[in-house]
């Protein structure tokens, strides 16, 4: 029998516990939820579960040249899955979108249209300057822009995992909810706020269930929805949210 599938909440620079809960629970994957922030290049960072592991990037992910070549320059930058779907090794489809929306590309929640709909436009209006591997500023690797929603559409499966929230969150965006619909997904789950609210009430209406991962915590979460707190992020009980975790990693240190 396979091991679970491990969901980590934003690391920002944290993997000890990550490393630890994947190898004393015999995870058969370990997928980042963004905000990696590695202080070395991932690949070194996470080398004791490298075969394992899946993410995808966060918006911090981008704040520094350090960061960016630490996740986008690392050995394991092809197990970014931002953009793409991935078959698990107990054959669940998993499917990524990376970073945020930020309103100089593209607000959703508002109802005005998009200044660029792909990297590319953007891209021929940024200042020489400006460009980060010839390609839009280095912020901009973390931004979502519109055909990349177009063509995960296209996609079918059954775990989609995301940055951003989708419609439930008060920070969320339906639109996720309109691509977790259009994929098939029949879970999602995000990182980027560091809370872990209940949106059970609305997974009839969704179509979906949708779960977020707090701070450094970790979730396991099967296809059907079933999930384990093993891991409870570092805000959930200041902000309430309290729930039995499995012993065995109770004690671990998630310092780096």
């Amino acid at each position: 029998m396979s091991g679970p599938i491990l969901f980590c909440g934003d690391p920002h620079g944290h993997f000890r516990h990550i490393i630890k809960s994947a190898t004393e629970l015999h995870a058969s994957a370990v997928i980042l939820l963004g905000d990696l922030e590695p202080l070395r290049p991932l690949d070194v960072e996470l080398s004791a579960i490298n075969t394992k592991l899946w993410f995808i990037h966060g918006n911090h992910d981008s704040d520094s040249d350090q960061n960016w070549n630490h996740v986008w320059g690392s050995k394991l930058a092809d197990r970014n899955i931002d953009g793409r779907v991935v078959e698990l090794p107990n054959g669940l489809r998993l499917g990524g979108l990376g970073g945020v929306f930020r309103g100089a590309v593209w607000n959703p929640n508002l109802e005005t249209p998009p200044n660029f709909r792909n990297r590319k436009e953007h891209f021929k209006s940024t200042p020489r300057q400006d460009r980060w591997h010839d390609s839009v500023h280095r912020k901009h690797w973390s931004t979502i822009y519109p055909n990349e929603l177009d063509h995960l559409a296209d996609m079918r499966c059954d775990i989609l995992i995301t940055h951003e929230a989708p419609g439930y969150h008060n920070n969320g965006f339906e639109i996720l909810d309109d691509l977790a619909r259009n994929m098939g997904a029949r879970v999602t789950v995000h990182g980027h706020h560091h809370d872990r609210l209940d949106s059970s009430e609305r997974w009839a209406q969704q179509g979906f269930k949708s779960f977020g991962v707090g701070l450094r915590g970790i979730t396991a979460i099967d296809a059907e929805g079933n999930s384990t707190v093993i891991i409870p992020g570092e805000l959930d009980v200041q902000r309430g949210f309290r729930q039995k975790y499995i012993d065995v990693i109770k004690d671990v240190d998630v310092e780096p």
